[in-house]
């Protein structure tokens, strides 16, 4: 697995986006999005951005809102201080957290896509026939 890496001494402000999992080690301010890998904040990382992941990790700080697609892991030394929306979230004995949780059921979503499929193909079907009527 390929893992890019911001060490302790590295100060990064703007946008990171990639292609492959992220080790946060140091400063960082602006936004993450990582949305098919996962991000980790270490123990030294100190994070003043959104984070867009598959999979979060947080041991060190994080102020902003994170949003996982699968899930959000707050170690016992990790604080984030913002909003989350997650499918799974867990948090540890030790660890802060302050602001909102949404957890979201992936099945919910996946219903209603296949519903709105199925209206779409109904619909012409219904077109036809009454143009057929006509």
């Amino acid at each position: 697995m390929d893992q890019a890496n911001i060490g302790r001494s590295l100060v990064i402000k703007g946008e990171i986006t990639g292609a492959e999992s992220l080790f946060i080690d140091g400063p960082v301010e602006g936004t993450i999005n990582f949305p098919e890998n996962r991000v980790t904040v270490g123990r030294n990382g100190n994070v003043a951005a959104n984070i867009n992941s598959r999979e979060v990790v947080i041991m060190g700080k994080v102020q902003g809102n994170v949003e996982c697609a699968d899930r959000l892991d707050i170690r016992s030394e990790g604080l984030l201080a913002g909003d989350v929306i997650t499918h799974r979230f867990s948090v540890e004995e030790g660890a802060v957290l302050k602001g909102s949780v949404e957890v979201r059921n992936p099945e919910k979503k996946d219903q209603k896509n296949q519903q709105n499929q199925a209206k779409a193909v109904e619909a012409p079907k219904t077109m036809a026939a009454a143009a057929g009527n006509a």
